[in-house]
């Protein structure tokens, strides 16, 4: 992209350096030479999608609905799919659906205790917030809130199969989301009650899985 724009760049500010004179010669030099970098910004136009894929060893390329770019590589999405042998994960995307033959699986044994884990981190983190709160510094408090605890929710959800435990979690969501309002808009006592809120809907929350 950068030589994309370098070339055109270039075939633009060449006219602007041109003598310009009174006689119909210096005219007619001057009408050719922009037209030689017309000439240029077109064919730099027409040789950005092959500029752009021909570095050897770069990251792979996309195709924009097989149209243009690379052609030749794998377009994310392409024609909704079409250009993929198999059904794909969704209509945007290169990949195939899940299937059996996927390698990640749902069954995991080890994916239940990571995301346990997740959510008893997040508890401590949510103690961490007290001295935060007390202290005004909202933006640790929301740091904590998006840094380490982004994953808390999926790991929640993950857990939340039947009736009770989706009450739970939302229940918890609620008082989470409490004490992020609260945070932005700088109430402390909001916050600091929505905080230990969050503590009790996650520990009940805890029990049940």
């Amino acid at each position: 992209m950068k030589l994309f724009l370098s070339v055109v760049t270039l075939a633009v500010s060449a006219s602007a350096f041109a003598p310009a004179t009174d006689n119909a010669a210096s005219t007619v030099s001057l009408t050719a030479t922009r037209r030689d970098s017309f000439a240029a910004f077109t064919a730099a136009v027409v040789a950005a999608p092959s500029i752009a894929s021909a570095v050897a060893g770069d990251s792979p390329k996309f195709s924009v609905f097989g149209i243009i770019g690379d052609g030749k590589s794998m377009s994310e999405g392409a024609a909704y799919g079409s250009d993929q042998a198999t059904r794909v994960y969704s209509p945007y995307s290169v990949y195939d659906a899940r299937s059996d033959k996927s390698v990640f699986k749902d069954t995991d044994p080890a994916i239940p205790p990571r995301k346990k884990a997740i959510i008893i981190e997040s508890r401590v983190r949510l103690q961490k917030i007290e001295p935060y709160i007390a202290k005004k510094q909202w933006f640790n408090v929301r740091d904590e809130l998006t840094r380490y605890m982004y994953s808390l929710r999926d790991s929640m959800v993950y857990f939340a199969t039947d009736k009770e435990t989706k009450a739970a979690s939302k229940k918890f969501f609620v008082s989470l989301e409490k004490l992020d309002i609260s945070a932005k808009q700088r109430k402390g006592d909001i916050a600091e009650k929505a905080r230990q809120q969050c503590i009790v809907d996650l520990d009940a929350f805890l029990k049940l899985i």
